[in-house]
């Protein structure tokens, strides 16, 4: 199948757009191919009409019966934990760190560009450690070679030596 989330009952939406930007919602029932009707009783958005273009569908879903009450829909949020899963999840990181990242002010994006900069430096020069330590190896490119003057002799020089010295 190639969709993987489906509008429905149950299903926990993002709102994109509004007033309620940002917030958690379920999805109580579906009006028609536009609309839906979501309640949002842990995040304080009251139950309303949203068009679907509004929302963003995420993995979580809860088990409660189409058109039931706000009490019902708060009851199965909490038994399915959504909040606790939202805060876990990857999208809600990167809200958060993006949200976080808005907030710096020049001084701040001045010492973290420092700081990257700082740790790149690190970060190449250990790299190019490595790289000359497996170039030396002979593992540079992922195959054990002999490294010149190593332990075994090269081929041509265990014949020379094989050979009798002329009198």
């Amino acid at each position: 199948m190639s969709f993987q989330r489906f509008v429905e009952t149950g299903r926990v939406a993002v709102i994109s757009d509004g007033p309620h930007k940002g917030k958690l919602v379920s999805i109580v029932d579906v009006i028609d191919q536009t609309r839906v009707l979501v309640d949002g009783p842990e995040t304080n958005v009251p139950r309303g009409q949203i068009r679907l273009n509004q929302l963003h569908l995420t993995k979580f879903r809860i088990k409660h019966p189409f058109t039931a009450s706000t009490r019902v829909v708060r009851k199965a949020w909490k038994d399915g934990k959504i909040t606790e899963n939202w805060q876990n999840s990857v999208w809600a990181k990167k809200v958060a760190a993006k949200q976080s990242r808005a907030l710096l002010t020049d001084f701040d994006r001045f010492k973290l560009r420092r700081a990257r900069s700082r740790r790149n430096k690190i970060r190449t020069s250990a790299f190019l450690n490595l790289r000359k330590a497996a170039s030396r190896n002979g593992t540079l490119f992922g195959k054990k070679k002999m490294a010149k003057g190593g332990d075994k002799p090269h081929p041509k020089a265990v014949k020379k030596a094989e050979k009798p010295a002329k009198k």
